[in-house]
């Protein structure tokens, strides 16, 4: 676990952003505490795709289907208010859309757009379950364009390597 930020409050609590094992940067190192039992608290899993895949093969063994399966957990956004769900787990579907040298309505070349579905549709699927809502997952339809025959390389594709991420030292 790397520290990236600290922040220190006036009631004496601090809140820590910081790298964990899998590269995700978040606060509180995925540690959290709101929707469960006072006094326990819920971690991540230790590795979010293998625990995608086992849904994913759970779903198909007691049911015959290959629904894309991801696992989200919720994250505070540079330059941005507010939280958003993302996916930090994924099997069966595709994470990033890549739309480099495709074109634009205008005919123009698109250079930069790799679009995050998973962390879209992860959004999408939380307004759906509710952030208090105790409704542990959603079902979203329509989108079996990104749905995959394999399981493909999870989540963790979507994490920035450190060689390209701006933020990971500050200014």
């Amino acid at each position: 676990m790397r520290v990236v930020a600290t922040r220190d409050y006036p009631d004496g609590s601090t809140l820590r952003i910081v790298e964990n094992k899998q590269g995700l940067v978040m606060a509180a190192a995925g540690v959290d505490a709101s929707n469960v039992l006072p006094g326990t608290v819920l971690l991540l899993p230790e590795d979010p795709d293998a625990s995608a895949r086992r849904i994913r093969r759970g779903l198909n063994a007691r049911l015959g289907l290959r629904p894309g399966v991801l696992i989200t957990d919720t994250v505070g956004r540079p330059w941005r208010r507010g939280i958003a769900d993302i996916s930090i787990g994924a099997a069966g579907i595709d994470v990033l859309e890549d739309l480099r040298g495709q074109q634009d309505m205008q005919g123009r070349d698109l250079r930069a757009s790799v679009i995050a579905v998973a962390d879209e549709i992860a959004g999408a699927a939380d307004l759906v379950r509710g952030k208090a809502k105790g409704r542990p997952f959603a079902v979203v339809r329509g989108l079996g364009h990104l749905v995959t025959h394999e399981d493909g390389d999870g989540a963790a594709v979507a994490i920035r390597p450190p060689e390209e991420d701006m933020f990971r030292t500050g200014s």
